[in-house]
C-alpha cells in the first residue's frame, strides 16, 4: 500500500501551487499544490543518477564489511508520489537548474548516447529512430489549424532541433528556445529569453517538455508572460501507460517503481489543474493514439490561451 501523508486538515480540493520555494524533495503536488500525497519507494534509473549526480550503482559484497546491510546491487533510491486530489504521479526529487543542464546538455548526441547505451543496451538503435522525427505531425496540425492564421509566427519552447515542430512550411518566423545547445534545422533560429520576450507569436509549442521539468507551473508561467491575446499555446505530454491503466486507483504510486527522464506523469485532471493554476484557459484537450509501439505512446494534446 502507498503511505499517505497529510498535513493538517486541508480539504480535498486544489490549492494554489507554492512557487516561492524550490524544495529538493517535493512535499506538495507540483500541479495543484495539494499536500495530500501518497508515496511509495522507487529507484532513480542508473543513467539519470550518473548523468545528473555522478552516482553509479555498486555491488555490495563481503569485502564491504557491512554488518547490517545485505549483499547485493545498490541503486539510487527515491519515492513515487501520487496526488490524492488531482491524480498527478511524479518523482519526489526535483532537479536544480544545473542538474537539468547536466542531464540535457547535448541531448541524444554522442556523449549522452554512449553513456545511456552503457546502462541501457540497445538505446543507440532506439535513439536513431527517435532522431528521425515523429510521424503524427499532421494530426497536431489538424488539431490546431482552426485557431491559427495561414502564415504563422512560431516559438517552439524546448523544441530541440525543430524537427518535430508543426507548421514548419507555414512560418513567417520560426524560433526555438531550448537548453540542449544543439544545432537546428534549416529555417529555424535559436533565440534567447530577451528575444522571446520582445517577440509576438501566433503559436507557442511546448511539446513533450513538461514531463521532464521539475516545476511545470513555473515554466508555464514563463511561457504565459510571452503570450498575447492572439497567441495559442500548444501543450503535448505523454499519456503514460501506468496512468492509462491505473489512474485513479488508490495504489497508483506503487505501480511506478523506477524513474527516468520523465519525472512527471499527467492525467487529464492534473493537466487542467496545472493550466488553471497559472491563469490560462483550456480551449481544447484530446487524447491522441499515435501508434502501437514504445516509440509512439499515446499523447495528451491541449490548446490554451490567455483568458478572454
Amino acid at each position: 500500500m502507498c503511505e499517505t501523508t497529510r498535513e493538517g486538515d486541508e480539504p480535498a480540493m486544489p490549492v494554489e501551487p507554492v512557487r516561492e520555494e524550490k524544495p529538493r524533495i517535493a512535499r506538495r503536488c507540483i500541479c495543484c499544490g495539494s499536500p495530500r500525497l501518497a508515496r511509495s519507494p522507487a529507484i532513480l534509473m542508473p543513467f539519470v543518477a550518473h548523468r545528473v549526480f555522478g552516482w553509479q550503482p555498486v555491488e555490495i559484497d563481503d569485502s564491504w564489511g557491512l554488518r547490517t546491510i545485505s549483499n547485493g546491487h545498490a541503486y539510487s533510491i527515491c519515492n513515487s508520489l501520487g496526488c490524492l486530489d488531482c491524480g498527478m504521479l511524479f518523482l519526489d526529487i526535483r532537479f536544480t537548474d544545473d542538474e537539468m543542464a547536466a542531464l540535457y546538455r547535448g541531448y541524444r548526441e554522442e556523449e549522452y548516447t554512449a553513456l545511456r547505451e552503457h546502462y541501457e543496451p540497445g538505446y543507440r538503435e532506439r535513439n536513431a529512430a527517435l532522431n528521425a522525427g515523429i510521424g503524427y505531425i499532421p494530426q497536431i496540425e489538424a488539431f490546431l489549424s482552426p485557431y491559427l492564421p495561414e502564415r504563422i509566427r512560431i516559438l517552439d519552447w524546448g523544441g530541440d532541433t525543430g524537427i518535430n515542430t508543426p507548421f514548419k512550411d507555414r512560418t513567417n518566423l520560426f524560433h526555438i528556445y531550448d537548453i540542449s545547445a544543439k544545432g537546428v534545422i534549416e529555417g529555424a533560429a535559436v533565440v534567447d529569453m530577451p528575444t522571446v520576450r520582445e517577440t509576438s507569436y501566433d503559436l507557442i509549442v511546448c511539446s513533450n517538455v513538461l514531463e521532464h521539468v521539475p516545476y511545470p507551473c513555473e515554466l508555464l508561467a514563463a511561457i504565459k508572460a510571452s503570450m498575447t491575446r492572439d497567441t495559442i499555446l500548444y501543450i503535448e505530454v505523454p499519456y503514460e501507460e501506468v496512468i492509462r491503466l491505473h489512474g485513479g486507483s488508490g495504489d497508483l504510486c506503487t505501480r511506478k517503481r523506477h524513474w527516468h527522464e520523465h519525472i512527471n506523469f499527467y492525467c487529464e485532471s492534473a493537466l487542467r489543474h496545472m493550466v488553471d493554476a497559472v491563469g490560462l484557459e483550456v480551449m481544447r484537450l484530446e487524447q491522441l493514439s499515435d501508434g502501437n509501439d514504445d516509440l509512439t505512446p499515446s499523447q495528451f494534446m491541449m490548446a490554451c490561451r490567455l483568458p478572454v
